[in-house]
């Protein structure tokens, strides 16, 4: 078949559009601030060594009390009652143990903790030197370049899912782009009359499409967050090109540098939402929540249950959290007032 043929059956194959989704911020508004406010906080606490401290940011610390309710009405109070009832009303209820799909989350903050620390005196000021001294059209040919080696993954991926169409847009777009793109270096495809946008696949992809449960989430260094599920499917991704094209692309030398061109890249285009995390109150949830729920928007988008991958940060219960009793916060302090609680997770 032809690159013509290709081509022609790729700009067939209509992609669904839709708006991205627009990051609207919360607050918390006080509606009169120079009244005083009475916070009543029912707390059903069910293990006692687990402390901590919950805040929440008011209009003016200065006119705020604290107010507990009466010992019995804290015994009855039913959290899920009094959070339909009482908008007033804070029910923190405690857990032990790790949380659900992280089962070894205490050596998974240990390894985040440890990657943060290489991250800010090492790999940010690499991607900052980078983003600096390379000029913006170079750095978008190398992505460009990134992409286009990814291709094939992507096609083997498509027809897997039996989504013939993708997998012929993913061939014309690496044909086009391989040819007219100067060995992917300018991404041809994705402009008119062309319009074959880059779509990420692989095989956990694959795997989550049919079902495959992402399995317990793991930290590790040079990879950061992944699961099990993905962490199979990234080795298997990793092997297949060099295993199919053979040389130059099984030199560890060359392997090696693509990981190290596509690190530095990703870690320059994503500064923006690692940003968010490390000012985050709970950086590692707020990692470990943004990552699940990314993956999981993505294989939605593959079984047709939304358009895009786009995800509303506002919606994230951690990104944007107040520091817990133990973290330093990197955002400027707000007003807050605090009552015994048990540590968020």
């Amino acid at each position: 078949m032809s690159i013509t043929n290709i081509v022609a059956i790729a700009m067939l194959s209509g992609s669904l559009q839709c708006p991205p989704a627009n990051e609207a911020p919360s607050a918390v508004e006080a509606a009169n601030a120079s009244a005083p406010v009475t916070v009543q906080m029912p707390i059903s606490v069910q293990a006692a060594d687990n402390a901590g401290v919950v805040s929440a940011p008011v209009a003016n610390p200065d006119t705020v009390t604290l107010e507990p309710l009466p010992s019995d009405t804290i015994k009855q109070a039913d959290p899920a009652t009094a959070k339909a009832t009482d908008k007033n009303i804070i029910v923190v209820t405690a857990r032990t143990g790790p949380p659900p799909g992280d089962p070894v989350e205490a050596v998974n903050e240990v390894s985040f903790v440890a990657v943060q620390a290489i991250d800010g005196a090492f790999v940010a000021p690499v991607a900052q030197g980078y983003e600096a001294a390379v000029p913006n059209p170079v750095r978008d040919g190398i992505h460009n370049v990134i992409n286009n080696l990814d291709e094939p993954v992507v096609f083997v991926n498509f027809l897997l899912q039996l989504k013939i169409g993708r997998a012929f847009e993913t061939v014309g777009r690496f044909a086009i782009n391989s040819t007219v793109g100067v060995a992917g270096l300018l991404d041809v495809a994705k402009k008119k009359p062309f319009n074959l946008p880059h779509r990420s696949n692989g095989l956990a992809y694959t795997l989550g499409f049919y079902g495959v449960g992402p399995g317990p989430y793991l930290f590790l260094p040079l990879i950061g967050s992944t699961t099990i599920r993905d962490l199979f499917g990234r080795v298997v991704d990793l092997s297949l090109l060099p295993t199919a094209a053979g040389k130059p692309f099984a030199d560890p030398i060359i392997s090696a540098s693509k990981g190290i061109l596509s690190s530095i890249d990703d870690r320059v285009r994503n500064d923006e939402i690692l940003t968010r995390v490390q000012q985050s109150g709970t950086p590692y949830a707020a990692m470990r929540e943004y990552y699940l729920k990314k993956r999981q928007a993505e294989i939605d988008v593959l079984k047709g249950k939304r358009c895009n991958s786009d995800i509303n940060l506002a919606d994230l219960e951690f990104m944007d959290s107040l520091p817990t009793a133990t973290s330093k916060p990197t955002a400027p302090a707000k007003p807050t007032v605090q009552s015994p609680a048990p540590a968020v997770p």
